[in-house]
């Protein structure tokens, strides 16, 4: 199933990061949002699946974008995630937040945390990286430890 994903973060490379690593390695559509109000905005006409959520943003933060989402009848189901450079949060994710992801985050695992949070079944996430059949595609390999 092809998923749609809002992004709103106020650093435009975090944005750009997240998308290229859900577009690539899950094939889900992104929509990105550098401000609190827009992405409200956003998930009110697009109606994503889920939305990863700075919590710092300059203002509105993000744990007022989420009040105001949750307190809206079309975007309180709307599962979100929020993304923090604050490991405390992460323990304590605030009500209404389906989870927490820390920066810096890993790309190449992204979606599957995605996927984990919100119990989602998507096999070629969930099961790791599958060849594509895009002849086209490069695939790289990861680097391995020789010292693991």
């Amino acid at each position: 199933m092809n998923k749609l994903i809002l992004i709103i973060d106020d650093e435009e490379d975090i944005r750009e990061v997240v998308q290229m690593s859900l577009e690539l390695n899950a094939g889900w559509r992104t929509i990105s949002c550098g401000s609190g109000p827009e992405g409200v905005a956003r998930a009110q006409s697009d109606c994503p699946d889920a939305i990863l959520l700075d919590v710092m943003m300059p203002g509105q933060d993000g744990a007022a974008v989420l009040n105001e989402l949750k307190a809206d009848a079309r975007t309180a189901p709307i599962p979100v995630i929020m993304l923090t450079a604050k490991a405390r949060t992460e323990r304590n994710p605030p009500p209404g937040a389906a989870g927490v992801i820390v920066k810096p985050f890993d790309p190449a695992r992204l979606a599957a945390q995605i996927v984990e949070m919100l119990g989602w079944s998507i096999p070629s996430v969930t099961s790791g990286a599958q060849p594509s059949d895009d002849p086209m595609a490069v695939t790289t390999p990861l680097p391995t430890n020789p010292r693991a």
